[in-house]
């Protein structure tokens, strides 16, 4: 006998779904041909089959969504926002333009043109069916709730560091106490202001930037402020050579050496990158069980390719990200299993689209301490979900869903966009903000950054 409905006419749930395939990325439930989800009070009160002809429960919504797949909202567990002010012009100029003069760097942002290019950046990601990033970059503080109003889940930090980034571009690299008591300060004020803010969909991670640019001291004092806040860390691990060499020279070992030393490495980390990884370094961090956020199109464009399959062997948790300058994770979830079997030298078992569709949802919610609450649809969990519309050319015949997904589908494929249980994009459109304004705003920002920067060559 089924169980009976909790929900009334005089008691109705929040939203029911129906009709959709759903890819529940939930080992128990698997994929469910034509199926209905119950929504109520930002959670998941039913997933399962929905017959032709079965009476729905009562709903304030009821919405049918015959065609689409449904799966869990997209977790993107490294972006950087602020830096689709490069968009178009970074991708060609190999490793760190940052770095380089005449192009914006981060301690130029103005918080108005902060505000404006994060807003940018979170706005691509929900519209492509991210409902979680984890963002790090500069004026987090006005950043973070000015993402969150769009109505999406976001952790973010300032770039926590001791390297003095006004001179990096000009090959000066010099380490001060001062800056990281600074950075580190504000993230600690960042936590007690925020977290768990806008109906819990706000966070925050420590962001300790790189291990090259925050010296031993720096790391050590991270490490003990994340057990002190009971929170994660983020950080990019082995990104470059240059990297690599600098730790080398340094303090006498690899950046993974590093972090395993003063305690950074394991599975309350997070390590964007790890292209430059040595044999002893991959050992060592599936070894700790460490999170790797995964940029497999980043990576790529720079001529690069992390070697994800041994570090998932040697056990690592292998997630998502975007990166910088875009924010289609179904389009890194693509890249991924390419690169993948381009290591391989074949197409088999290891790497096939469901490992992708779980790096990029449960994968990322468990690297960002979440995973009992978000990364599948589960009956209990939040209800982030992303509806694609799959009566298109590109998707049809619909014989795969999950392949059509991850060989063909794009971000632009979204239709709808749940988050904590509240619509955010419906139609393909932002349903909290100004898209024009929104864009407008941004675009006057970058050109005012690039101009800025090109008067200093």
């Amino acid at each position: 006998m089924p169980t009976p409905s909790p929900f009334d006419a005089e008691h109705p749930a929040d939203l029911v779904i129906y009709g959709a395939r759903l890819l529940t990325v939930d080992p128990q439930l698997g994929e469910i041909a034509c199926g209905r989800l119950v929504i109520h009070q930002g959670r998941l009160v039913e997933v399962g089959p929905h017959a032709a002809g079965e009476p729905l429960p009562p709903a304030r919504r009821t919405l049918d969504m015959h065609g689409r797949v449904i799966i869990p909202g997209f977790v993107n567990v490294h972006t950087h926002t602020i830096l689709s002010m490069v968009r178009g012009v970074a991708e060609d100029m190999g490793f760190a333009p940052a770095y380089t003069p005449g192009v914006p760097h981060g301690h130029e942002v103005s918080e108005e043109e902060a505000v404006a290019l994060a807003r940018l950046g979170a706005a691509e990601a929900l519209l492509f069916g991210s409902t979680l990033i984890n963002d790090s970059y500069v004026h987090a503080d006005l950043t973070l709730p000015a993402m969150g109003e769009l109505g999406m889940r976001v952790i973010t930090c300032g770039r926590i560091h001791d390297v003095d980034f006004s001179r990096v571009h000009e090959g000066v690299w010099e380490h001060r106490t001062a800056i990281g008591e600074k950075t580190l300060g504000e993230a600690v004020s960042l936590h007690e202001r925020w977290q768990g803010k806008m109906d819990g969909r706000l966070g925050v991670e420590l962001a300790a930037h790189a291990p090259d640019t925050c010296s031993r001291e720096l790391l050590v004092k991270v490490a003990e402020t994340r057990d002190a806040l009971g929170i994660q860390v983020n950080g990019h691990l082995s990104q470059s050579r240059k990297e690599n060499r600098r730790v080398e020279e340094r303090d006498g070992m690899s950046p993974s050496e590093l972090l395993e030393d003063v305690g950074l490495l394991g599975p309350r980390f997070t390590a964007a990158h790890c292209m430059y990884v040595s044999d002893s370094d991959i050992a060592r961090i599936g070894r700790a069980g460490t999170n790797i956020a995964h940029v497999p199109r980043g990576n790529a464009t720079g001529g690069r390719i992390a070697p994800t399959t041994r570090l998932r062997q040697a056990g690592a948790n292998l997630t998502l990200a975007t990166d910088n300058m875009h924010a289609d994770m179904v389009e890194v979830m693509r890249w991924a299993l390419i690169m993948g079997r381009v290591q391989e030298g074949e197409v088999n078992d290891t790497w096939q689209p469901h490992h992708v569709l779980e790096m990029a949802t449960l994968n990322g919610a468990k690297a960002l301490g979440l995973g009992h609450e978000l990364g599948s649809l589960t009956p209990g969990k939040r209800a982030d979900l992303a509806v694609f519309d799959f009566r298109r050319p590109h998707l049809v015949p619909l014989i795969n869903a999950l392949g059509n997904l991850v060989h063909t589908a794009q971000g632009r494929d979204v239709e709808m966009v749940v988050c904590n249980g509240q619509v955010v994009v419906e139609g393909g459109e932002l349903c909290l903000a100004d898209t024009p304004a929104l864009l407008a705003d941004a675009q006057h920002a970058a050109e005012a950054l690039w101009s800025r920067a090109r008067a200093q060559v």
